[in-house]
């Protein structure tokens, strides 16, 4: 079983942590566009959104778990295939929004996420199944979207999500999922510094296409410009030479960390990252069984995966459903209330749910 510590000031120390970095990442977008003709106001609505949706999450995660899990990735699941012309939300100017794919293999990521946590939660075995069933259909949407990478991480999470039912521990899973999206932020940031050997460049370039890898340029050679506070929120459009001769570009250079680097600097990036760590803290900290934790975790890594490559963080769906995917996985029971925590997860079996 997951030890009292989890349900006790760690949990608020958590709360009040992430308090902390989210305040903080307003208050840095504020300031990197000061005296600047910036629009911060597309950072401020996906902050607000993560904030939203953990908020969310953490009640009905204690109410009604498995229900709300179900009905968030059916939810991420329809939003995906029905918003064909673009996605509501979007922080992108055109009537169809550029980086649609990218945002639709988030939300089918999230809703490969939350069914296989609804399904480690669940008591019936029936129930486990269509729920495993919902991820594979999550993953196989994704490829008829055309994203193969969306796919590929969709499959990623129900695998964890399989393996972890046999994990004891979830503080290697996590440190292991946390380096994971350390090495694609490392890979892409090579990529746009062009210090990877003639034959890898070349790979890579092919899958990622050469345009992308010219905006992750333009984003790094901004960034070396301006290395502290960047070039404001909301310029890379103006000052990108490649964005502007693309056709249909959103302005964006198609990598939260090259974006977050350009437009804000390194205190941007590292805020990005100290929130990004905050949300795998969280579920450390979690009272829930290791399998809904480590299924949450390869959930929220396999986004940043996407958005250390695409633009997935700038649709106010994607970011929400983040937020609401690790407050369901940390829901525990209300303050005062001295029965078990009826948080997702906890009634699996105690071989399978031990704590760190």
């Amino acid at each position: 079983m997951t030890s009292s510590a989890e349900r006790g000031p760690g949990g608020n120390a958590s709360d009040a942590a992430g308090a902390v970095i989210l305040a903080a990442c307003a208050i840095w977008s504020l300031v990197s566009a000061t005296g600047r003709e910036t629009r911060p106001e597309g950072v401020l609505l996906a902050l607000l959104a993560v904030a939203a949706g953990f908020a969310c999450g953490r009640i009905c995660g204690t109410l009604l778990p498995v229900a709300t899990a179900t009905v968030a990735a059916l939810a991420a699941l329809v939003m995906a295939l029905v918003w064909r012309d673009g996605m509501p939300g979007a922080t992108a100017t055109t009537d169809t929004a550029p980086g649609y794919t990218g945002a639709a293999a988030g939300l089918l990521v999230l809703a490969a996420g939350a069914a296989c946590c609804a399904a480690a939660a669940a008591r019936r075995e029936p129930l486990r199944f269509t729920l495993r069933l919902l991820a594979l259909g999550a993953a196989c949407a994704s490829l008829g979207l055309g994203s193969v990478a969306g796919c590929a991480a969709a499959l990623g999470v129900l695998l964890c999500s399989l393996a972890s039912a046999r994990v004891r521990r979830r503080l290697p899973g996590l440190a292991g999922l946390a380096l994971a999206a350390g090495l694609v932020v490392g890979i892409s940031w090579a990529v746009a510094e062009d210090v990877l050997p003639d034959g890898l460049t070349i790979s890579l370039e092919g899958q990622l296409t050469r345009n992308r890898v010219q905006l992750w340029q333009d984003a790094a050679h901004l960034a070396g410009q301006h290395p502290v506070r960047g070039i404001g929120p909301d310029r890379f459009a103006e000052l990108s030479p490649t964005a502007q001769e693309s056709l249909r570009s959103d302005g964006k250079p198609h990598s939260a960390p090259l974006q977050q680097a350009a437009e804000q600097g390194v205190v941007g990036v590292l805020l990005l990252g100290a929130a990004f760590g905050w949300l795998l803290y969280v579920l450390w900290r979690s009272p829930c069984s290791t399998p809904v934790v480590l299924t949450a975790g390869a959930a929220l890594t396999a986004l940043a995966a996407l958005a250390g490559v695409g633009n997935a963080l700038s649709f106010t769906p994607v970011t929400a459903g983040a937020g609401l995917l690790a407050g369901l996985a940390s829901a525990r029971q209300p303050i005062g209330d001295g029965g078990p925590a009826p948080a997702i997860g906890t009634e699996r079996l105690p071989r399978s749910g031990d704590g760190p």
